[in-house]
């Protein structure tokens, strides 16, 4: 190979070799216009001039194939050993017009990716690729849970609405032992192109919707949709410790794939009923505990509800209002295992609204006893400067 059997694409494209890929995109869009084969019918110039310039931003159109084009040129330039014929390091061997075109156009005549990829990026399209198979759509579900049924865990039946794979025909949308035919509007290619002034965009095939293939019968069950609307009705675990907002996943239990394909998934998502007296806080259960008067001054051992029963608790004499007591153990399990959350009970000593003569009189008696005066401490804090 030798520098003159490189092609200039610089000089091809009207740039100079400092070049950004601003500059270069620019002149590549402006020179396809103009020799664009739609825009010049029946002018072979016009086409191998498209070509070169094609070729040219195909080996400039991005740092890593102009770094690839730029080294054996300047190699060679400073007298390297060559072996003659053109340089195959953008456009491939032989270059981009051996196969006409359509084969450029196509990607048939280019180096990597051909031309038709180029063009693609700068004017919109997507090549002609029939649609391969999809996976179903994964399906939501949301399942409400009462307090306990989360706490403790439970098991469900519920009934989802999807669509499930023909049995008849394997989801394949064709009669039993009836022929599948390749499109002959797209050639199976899932793509046909229509022309738009200078350039061609592809779109899905309108006659096999992208596929590539025709039905030639119906399959009688499905009426070729390869899917059947289903009422499923499947069993879901709830385990202990779940959530609002927690998620479970049952694979394959969504939407039917698109002919044969894996069915989608289910997700299942929790809404936890509220509790008239508990309250939730990570895996943490807080509760007012009410307490009388004198239970909270002499002191007292109290039985305290929780989710999963009740359990005894010890009240040192002197508890305070809105004091706390944590109880161990007797939150929220985990739902994946591990250390369950804790009880929180918050004491709320009550003071009775009505008194009897008799216990009018007993706290008067006590009250003339204590020489304690509750705001003392308040009244001295407020002197403060």
């Amino acid at each position: 190979m030798s520098a003159g059997k490189i092609k200039d694409y610089y000089k091809a494209l009207g740039v100079g070799r400092n070049a950004d890929q601003k500059e270069i995109k620019n002149a590549y869009r402006k020179l396809a216009r103009k020799h664009h084969p739609d825009a010049n019918p029946n002018d072979k110039k016009a086409e191998d001039r498209f070509k070169d310039v094609s070729e040219a931003y195909d080996g400039l159109g991005n740092d890593k194939k102009r770094t690839e084009y730029d080294q054996p040129r300047e190699y060679f330039a400073a007298g390297g050993p060559g072996a003659g014929g053109g340089w195959a390091g953008a456009g491939g061997a032989g270059g981009p017009g051996a196969g006409g075109w359509q084969d450029v156009y196509s990607g048939g005549g280019g180096g990597a990716g051909g031309f038709g990829s180029v063009f693609e990026d700068l004017f919109g399209g997507r090549g002609g690729q029939a649609s391969p198979a999809a996976k179903g759509e994964d399906l939501s579900y949301t399942l409400t849970l009462g307090f306990r049924e989360a706490f403790e865990g439970t098991t469900k039946r519920i009934k989802i609405d999807r669509r499930q794979t023909c049995s008849t025909c394997s989801g394949a949308g064709a009669k039993p032992g009836s022929q599948v035919t390749t499109c002959e509007t797209c050639g199976g290619r899932g793509a046909v192109a229509q022309n738009q002034g200078f350039f061609s965009i592809k779109q899905a095939c309108p006659t096999c919707g992208g596929e590539g293939t025709v039905v030639k019968e119906r399959c009688r069950t499905c009426g070729g949709a390869g899917t059947l609307p289903e009422a499923k009705t499947i069993t879901v675990n709830i385990p202990a410790g779940m959530k609002s907002g927690g998620k479970l996943k049952y694979r394959g239990q969504g939407q039917a794939g698109h002919r044969g394909a894996a069915a989608g998934d289910l997700f299942m998502i929790a809404q936890v009923r509220d509790h008239p007296i508990f309250k939730r806080a990570g895996n943490n259960v807080h509760i007012d505990l009410p307490l009388s008067f004198t239970e909270a001054a002499l002191g007292a051992t109290v039985r305290v509800p929780t989710v999963g029963g009740t359990v005894g608790l010890r009240i040192p004499p002197g508890t305070q209002n809105g004091q706390t007591f944590r109880v161990k153990g007797k939150g929220f399990p985990k739902s994946r295992g591990g250390t369950s959350g804790d009880l929180l009970a918050k004491v709320q000593i009550e003071v009775p609204k009505e008194l009897k003569p008799d216990e009018r009189e007993l706290l008067a008696r006590l009250a003339e006893k204590s020489k304690i005066d509750p705001r003392a401490q308040v009244m001295a804090r407020a002197q403060e400067q």
